[in-house]
């Protein structure tokens, strides 16, 4: 029997069976299940699942805290359920739901943040490893005396360029594919960006087409998809069903084409400019202050699923300014700060076998996964929260004064991510910053929850 399958049995019927399931996907961490009736869910009971570490609830879905191996998880809840995805999204079968949540200022920031996910998440495993790669390139070149423009450089610096270079068309299929639209023709789209990008002379009936470039680009692309979601939208309501497979595709790209590249493109990468700046005069003005109350935010942020929101303004500010200093940096800091923190209850703890379990999730953490360790060890002794916050606010408020900066796409920061606070220029500031930061989250959250501990259990015992 495979490692997952008991809980995802006790899964399926805790959630209502398969009847009550309307899709089922999964990010870096979690399980997401959207369900159509709550009343049918028995929330306390998928707590107490084997293998569940922790339940996020969410608008019409739970979220499942699994771990790094989220993946197994999943394929064997799809085995065991026979859910069969669809590659709109969701599947259809029942269209009415329960009423939906209140559309406050919680309901929009959790839509924002949630549809940020869907278009970033299933492109992050690219972007991770290209931007690893350019790391490594610059790595070797700097210090270990290769050439830049022999062979091995170039052939990682392609690499890297195939998954940042082409962001348009990442991010094109994908938020097309969260539109539930043909997911190709955002691709389509992207690819378009991608070969105008600075291209010269270009006019369409006359108009000229701004040369801009597209290459790393965010919102010139989105701008474009959204675009085309009503455009599609339209279309389908005039145009005869016999016609609509290969009329629609080719009258959509003639309106949004031009449209984006004359208008809604040049308007994006201006605003991207605009984004990168005020990002950099903040973080100059008042990053010392901004940093440590981030950092300290930011596990409850990953919590609400709101980091997401971070990844669109974090890949935009490396595009326009060449570094990210504020995304990466909080992340960082807090990740090694829960880690720091679980240890410090592994330590604490008289159990062996949770001691050995805290102790995995702890060294999890400190590589950038901290949710089977805020989940598994911290929430629910939520004074330990106040010894990761007291790290996070003195390691946060060093990476402010001093300005650490991260300089490639990528994300689950940790000790293991030091290659993305290399400088590209070779100077050593920014890493020997990198690590003392590290060291100062993980020693202060380790001995500020150590202290939390001994005045809260002093016997070691889990309560």
């Amino acid at each position: 029997m495979a490692k997952y399958t008991e809980m995802a049995k006790g899964v399926l019927k805790d959630v209502g069976g398969l009847e009550n399931i309307k899709f089922v996907e999964h990010c870096a961490t979690r399980l997401r299940i959207h369900y159509y009736s709550k009343s049918k869910v028995d929330f306390e009971a998928i707590k107490k699942e084997d293998k569940v570490v922790g339940l996020v609830e969410k608008t019409g879905q739970i979220q499942i805290i699994i771990g790094p191996e989220v993946n197994d998880a999943y394929n064997e809840f799809l085995d065991v359920s026979g859910f069969k995805p669809t590659e709109g999204g969701q599947d259809n079968t029942i269209d009415t739901m329960e009423e939906p949540e209140e559309k406050n200022f919680m309901y929009y920031l959790n839509f924002f943040g949630g549809k940020c996910a869907a278009i970033f998440m299933p492109i992050i495993p690219a972007l991770i490893t290209g931007g690893l790669i350019l790391a490594i390139k610059n790595l070797l070149v700097n210090y270990f005396g290769f050439s830049a423009d022999g062979g091995t450089a170039q052939l990682l610096l392609n690499i890297f360029s195939a998954g940042f270079s082409f962001f348009p068309i990442w991010i094109g299929y994908s938020f097309a594919k969260s539109l539930k639209m043909e997911p190709i023709m955002g691709g389509f789209l992207g690819a378009v960006l991608y070969v105008c990008s600075e291209a010269k002379g270009l006019d369409f009936l006359g108009i000229p087409v701004p040369s801009v470039g597209y290459t790393g680009s965010v919102l010139p692309i989105i701008l474009g998809v959204a675009l085309m979601y009503f455009v599609d939208k339209g279309l389908k309501k005039v145009i005869p069903e016999m016609f609509v497979y290969f009329l629609k595709p080719i009258l959509t790209m003639i309106i949004v084409t031009p449209i984006t590249l004359i208008v809604l493109g040049p308007i994006g990468t201006e605003l991207s400019n605009g984004v990168g700046a005020v990002i950099q005069a903040m973080m100059a003005a008042a990053g010392w202050i901004a940093m440590p109350i981030l950092s300290a935010l930011y596990p409850y942020m990953v919590m609400l699923g709101l980091d997401k929101a971070f990844t669109p303004i974090m890949a935009q500010s490396i595009a326009s300014i060449g570094y990210d200093p504020f995304n990466m940096v909080m992340g960082l800091v807090s990740n090694l700060c829960i880690g720091g923190s679980a240890l410090a209850v592994s330590r604490h703890l008289k159990d062996k076998g949770q001691k050995g379990m805290i102790a995995s999730f702890a060294v999890t953490a400190l590589c950038g996964v901290t949710e089977p360790a805020f989940y598994g060890s911290l929430i629910m002794r939520p004074k330990c929260l106040l010894g990761t916050a007291v790290g996070a606010v003195s390691a946060g408020l060093i990476a402010g004064i001093f300005k650490l900066k991260n300089y490639v796409v990528g994300g689950c920061p940790g000790l293991l991510s030091f290659f993305y606070f290399l400088s590209p220029d070779g100077t050593t500031g920014n890493i020997v910053l990198y690590f003392i930061v590290s060291i100062v989250a993980i020693v202060v959250s380790f001995v500020a929850t150590t202290i939390v501990l001994k005045k809260t259990e002093p016997t070691g015992e889990t309560k």
